[in-house]
């Protein structure tokens, strides 16, 4: 990563602190790789005070990819912290200061051992001479540096002379004060509001502008109290106008950009705009077509029954159907596929990795149990558990939530019957589970009540025509009335 001008940043992720003194340095947001440029601070492990050593474990945050632990650099006192847990810190931001020692800075550069790509310590880079400042600050050279000198031969009195100056100061800060900005996507809104970021006065650590600051000014440029009790003549105003009244010097349309103040925005970022991204492109590109199947799974709630007693260990629903999932997949490998756009090529998988859509409090993610087909009933029933598991706080790695061939979508747990699920590419499929319930079925002639549930398929026609999907549909139907049917197949 190139030097960050902002806050003098090397590649190592940590810089020498500019403003904080001698003594001090800066640990920034590293580049986390991937093309993402922010990460959402979760919590802090340390707080201002503590004593830290290098690699030391001292934040958690959270990519569009993946939450992680990042370790400090430096050894010393944290004299600062400069995000708080929700804050959207940009790569080449501060997190946190450091007060080091004389001999704790000697040992921050010998490095440690627990360093991630792009984490962890390194030789401080030469530091260019020329400083940029964040704040107030006074050009000598600058006219309004000094007050009006007197007359030739006119005296001040002290008192007179100190206000003068006073004044000049106050002048001077408020022309050349910047404050600092470091996210692009403060500066991006701001700029889309002809507001300069910089001129305003930040309220984050630091004096740093954040977003909150931006729609601050945003709303008092667009409702000034000094136009908004100026009425305008009626006969002035755009037809259609409330009240035949808006504020002088603004059109009907700024007008009405206050209308909704109980409305709440919420800025798409991070994960929330990955998935976005992705589910938007899965429909723009992909001719998918979904079918779906009624099955009775009443005799495989009696086999789990079964299985539970005879081991004495417990067996998911989930489980069992992945386990059916996964025999579809080796019968019907073109299910098992992606599509290489840019190659113009069908890849089938030679490996069968089972990705389980799961909501999170991070919001949707799709973690993968990898060599799901390789694996028995009981070590697949084991991942997918500890799959599942996970998905209460979303933290996965980033090897978890990659190389997916093939999801599974257990939405039936939201109590809905079907679905018609967008692809998650690269893949070409995905199954989706409906929730299990009582309704009339036909048995050898005769209407009983059974335990029924909805299977849909969704499919990437470019991959494959409806036979080969019609037929692993049907298959893994079949495994579910009658899961003895498996048995030769295993």
């Amino acid at each position: 990563m190139s030097a960050d001008l902002s806050t003098g940043a090397d590649a190592s992720g940590a810089s020498a602190a500019g403003s904080p003194g001698a003594g001090t340095r800066d640990f920034i947001l590293p580049d986390l790789g991937e093309g993402l440029t922010e990460a959402e601070l979760i919590s802090w492990k340390i707080a201002v005070g503590d004593e830290v050593h290098v690699d030391q474990m001292v934040v958690e945050v959270e990519s569009a990819k993946s939450v992680v632990e990042l370790p400090c650099p430096y050894a010393g006192r944290i004299s600062a912290l400069h995000a708080a847990a929700g804050d959207t810190v940009a790569a080449g931001q501060a997190l946190l200061t450091v007060a080091e020692a004389a001999s704790e800075g000697e040992a921050s550069s010998e490095g440690g051992g627990a360093n991630l790509i792009g984490y962890g310590t390194s030789e401080p880079k030469t530091r260019s001479s020329k400083k940029r400042s964040f704040g107030t600050r006074t050009d000598a050279n600058s006219p309004t540096s000094a007050a009006t000198p007197p007359a030739a031969g006119e005296a001040i009195a002290p008192a007179e002379a100190g206000a003068m100056a006073t004044e000049a100061r106050a002048a001077t800060d408020e022309e050349s004060r910047i404050s600092p900005v470091t996210s692009p996507l403060v500066r991006k809104l701001a700029n889309d509001h002809g507001i300069s970021a910089k001129r305003l006065a930040g309220s984050g650590p630091g004096g740093i502008v954040t977003r909150a600051d931006v729609l601050a000014a945003i709303d008092s440029t667009t409702a000034s109290p000094a136009t908004a009790a100026e009425p305008v003549p009626v006969e002035n105003v755009p037809a259609g106008t409330p009240n035949g009244l808006v504020p002088a010097g603004t059109s009907a349309a700024s007008a009405r950009t206050t209308e909704n103040s109980r409305d709440t925005r919420t800025p798409i970022t991070g994960l929330r705009k990955v998935v976005s991204e992705r589910l938007t492109r899965s429909r723009q590109e992909i001719p998918e077509a979904t079918i779906w199947l009624d099955v009775d799974a009443t005799e495989l709630l009696n086999t789990k029954r079964a299985l539970e007693s005879k081991t004495g260990e417990k067996y998911s629903l989930l489980s069992l159907v992945a386990r059916f999932v996964t025999a579809g997949l080796k019968k019907y490998p073109i299910i098992n596929s992606s599509i290489d756009t840019v190659a113009g090529e069908i890849v089938t998988h030679g490996d069968i990795n089972l990705g389980l859509a799961a909501q999170t409090p991070r919001g949707l993610m799709v973690p993968v149990v990898h060599g799901a087909g390789e694996m028995s009933l009981r070590q697949l029933r084991d991942s997918v558990s500890e799959t599942v598991g996970k998905a209460s706080t979303g933290k996965f790695s980033g090897e978890e939530l990659s190389g997916g061939t093939f999801t599974l979508n257990n939405y039936g747990v939201f109590g809905v019957d079907g679905s018609a699920p967008i692809i998650n590419l690269p893949e070409v499929a995905m199954l989706g589970l409906g929730r299990i319930k009582d309704r009339p079925w036909a048995v050898d002639g005769e209407l009983r009540v059974r335990k029924v549930m909805y299977l849909s398929f969704v499919f990437d026609h470019r991959a494959c025509d409806g036979e080969e999907p019609s037929q692993f549909l049907t298959f893994v139907a079949d495994c579910i009335e009658n899961p003895v049917s498996l048995l030769p197949e295993l």
